[in-house]
């Protein structure tokens, strides 16, 4: 079976390079697909692969920490009982880096947004 279309198409037939026809394609996009605000660039780290939303609030990023530190360490305790004794004392001692951050953070939590235990006698 002959196939009338080259593969790949030849590059002169890919793009147009008639300014006219250029101009009145970017209009028809303008029109059809108007820029929103939302599509304002914003400045951001370029090195970084995640972001955390700046307008969080302290303690809102303090309580995600916790949980995220009491899951890891929870990890590392499971994982500590199925090494050999050498592996174990290495994730024991992660462990505890991370029991360690989490009363950092328990610290912090409790200047940011302090209790007030109220004891009625």
């Amino acid at each position: 079976m002959y196939k009338v279309t080259p593969n790949p198409p030849y590059a002169s037939n890919a793009a147009s390079s008639d300014p006219k026809l250029q101009a009145a394609a970017q209009r028809a996009i303008h029109h059809h697909l108007p820029p929103s605000d939302d599509a304002a660039p914003t400045e951001r780290p370029s090195d970084n692969l995640f972001i955390v939303n700046p307008s969080t609030d302290s303690e809102t990023l303090l309580a995600n920490a916790a949980e995220n530190l009491a899951s890891a360490n929870e990890m590392a305790v499971t994982l500590a009982f199925d090494l050999d004794d050498s592996q174990r004392a290495i994730a024991l001692g992660i462990q505890q880096l991370i029991e360690l951050s989490s009363l950092l953070v328990d610290r912090a939590q409790e200047q940011v947004a302090p209790v007030t235990a109220s004891v009625k006698a």
